[in-house]
Formats: C-alpha cells, sequence, structure tokens
C-alpha cells in the first residue's frame, strides 16, 4: 500500500512570509493564490505546475502521486 495523498498543505508567502494551512484540489493544479496578508498575486516559480509546489510545503496532490517526495 502507497503513502496516503496529502491534501493540506502550508503555504507561505514569499513577499511578506503569512503561512496559512490550505486545502488543496485533488484533481488539479492552483496556478494564483492571492496573500490574505499583503494581498500580493503568487504565481507559481518557473519549471512548478502551482502555487503549492513553489511556496507551500507539501506538493500537490498530482504531484504526490506522481511520486514526488513529500517533504
Amino acid at each position: 500500500m502507497g503513502t496516503a495523498i496529502k491534501t493540506e498543505s502550508t503555504l507561505s508567502c514569499p513577499h511578506c512570509g503569512r503561512a496559512e494551512t490550505l486545502s488543496m484540489p485533488t484533481d488539479a493544479c492552483l496556478f494564483f493564490h492571492q496573500c490574505a496578508g499583503c494581498g500580493k498575486m503568487l504565481r507559481p516559480k518557473e519549471g512548478d505546475c502551482c502555487v503549492f509546489c513553489s511556496y507551500a510545503d507539501i506538493p500537490c496532490p498530482p504531484i504526490q502521486q506522481q511520486g514526488a517526495e513529500v517533504l
């Protein structure tokens, strides 16, 4: 049996440092997220599929399903 897919992740804003624990969609990547602290719109870093893969402690479920290491 494989490791269970995690559906919550703590996303940290690279601009103001605010951390938010958010639910991640299980069947899609989240391309944009507006920080509740500073209001900046977060976008994935080049080469990442979503904001969770760029700024969170756990990558998105589609990447987890592909076998990426969960931090």
